[in-house]
């Protein structure tokens, strides 16, 4: 059964105008401006969107599926993320990290929850290892778990900088960034290490010396959080020059505080001239964001929310930025380094994942895989338990 969408504002993420959309199954069959005669024995459902913006589904690069947390014992540690957060918030792919705790939480519960997401409509994928080296993995191999795990697209939040790291040296990083490239280059995937930066002073200086000394290309490290200090995201913006892709996290930023909020950091890079490709958001959805005092130990923590990508378009479309400017960092960019081909873009043959945006820039109506998930506002679909 078809599902007729007339009189649509499409952003692919370029401006396309007024178009007509028909989704067939869970794919984006045709999009055009003359809708050819169809039968309305094949017609599900018309919906006049009456020249309201569609842009594809948001593209959340680091959610914590299974959650994150535990820093400060175990009655910490966050719940798993909910279907209806995620859809709510526009997002129709979630890619779970693990954190600090890689322990507990081990890859092989990650794949188990994206596929549990995934049953339920969503579009998921994950990444092995967490923060620290050598990594946790499901086969015993970061290199295998991409190879042959079916949604392990890469290994990460690998954690340099940061008190609760591993604390690898330079060696160390490039020999686990080699497996994921390698284990990428075998299976097709995108084969990167997504890196958590942490506030420690050395930034991204591991990833530097890492490329000076090695044949790795720049597009296998991507570090997230650069814009937790103002003086890291320049350091980032300078790594994003030099070929590599930098996720800016869209967590709460408080006035006069040393950090960029996201909307901010976007802007900044994109007026600084770089490669507009190479910056992503993320909202890391399900983590802890922690605070810590001079001694390491948790002082108090939030949790990230998963319609925080949502909340950063808004803003930004709010301040006057032009959707077709900021959207490729919450869609096309990070299909485009994750190698998701049918993602990111709406074009026929993609997957039928779309959001409805009102006149504010807020998520109103939500489509994944060909189906409603979220309408006026509400969703129509939740998960098992909620």
């Amino acid at each position: 059964m078809l599902t007729l969408l007339r009189n649509a504002e499409v952003y692919d993420p370029a401006p396309l105008g007024k178009r007509d959309l028909v989704v067939a199954g869970e794919t984006l069959a045709w999009i055009g401006r003359d809708l050819p005669p169809l039968g309305r024995s094949l017609v599900a459902e018309e919906i006049d969107l009456e020249g309201r913006r569609v842009i594809p589904g948001l593209i959340d690069g680091h959610v914590h599926l299974t959650g994150g947390g535990g820093e400060a014992g175990p009655h910490t540690r966050v719940p798993p993320v909910a279907l209806s957060g995620l859809t709510r918030g526009g997002v129709t792919t979630a890619v779970g990290v693990l954190g600090t705790d890689d322990t507990v939480r081990t890859p092989a519960e990650l794949v188990t929850v994206a596929r549990g997401l995934i049953r339920q409509g969503l579009s998921a994928y994950c990444h092995t290892g967490g923060y620290h080296i050598p990594p946790a993995t499901a086969t015993g191999s970061v290199r295998l778990d991409i190879v042959l795990i079916d949604l392990v697209l890469g290994v990460g939040e690998v954690a340099i900088s940061d008190h609760r790291s591993s604390q690898p040296t330079v060696d160390e990083l490039l020999r686990v960034a080699a497996d994921a490239h390698v284990g990428g280059l075998m299976s097709g995937k995108a084969g990167i290490v997504h890196l958590h930066v942490g506030d420690g002073e050395a930034g991204l200086a591991p990833v530097r010396d890492g490329l000076d000394r090695s044949e790795l290309p720049p597009r296998v490290f991507n570090p997230t959080h650069v814009n937790r200090k103002r003086r890291l995201f320049e350091e980032a913006m300078g790594l994003a020059e030099r070929g590599s892709t930098v996720d800016i996290t869209a967590f709460p930023v408080e006035e006069g505080e040393d950090a960029w909020r996201a909307g901010e950091a976007l802007v900044r890079y994109l007026d600084a001239g770089l490669p507009a490709e190479r910056v992503t958001v993320s909202s890391d959805g399900g983590g802890c964001l922690p605070a810590f005092d001079a001694e390491g130990r948790v002082t108090g923590m939030e949790i990230g929310s998963p319609g925080a990508m949502a909340a950063t378009l808004a803003a930004l479309l709010g301040s006057g930025q032009p959707l077709e400017r900021v959207l490729p960092a919450f869609t096309g960019n990070v299909a485009r380094l994750l190698q998701l081909e049918r993602k990111g873009r709406l074009i026929e043959g993609a997957d039928a994942d779309l959001v409805v945006l009102d006149r504010q820039g807020r998520v109103t109506d939500v489509m994944a895989r060909g189906r409603w998930h979220v309408r006026a506002g509400q969703p129509v679909v939740r998960g098992t338990f909620e």
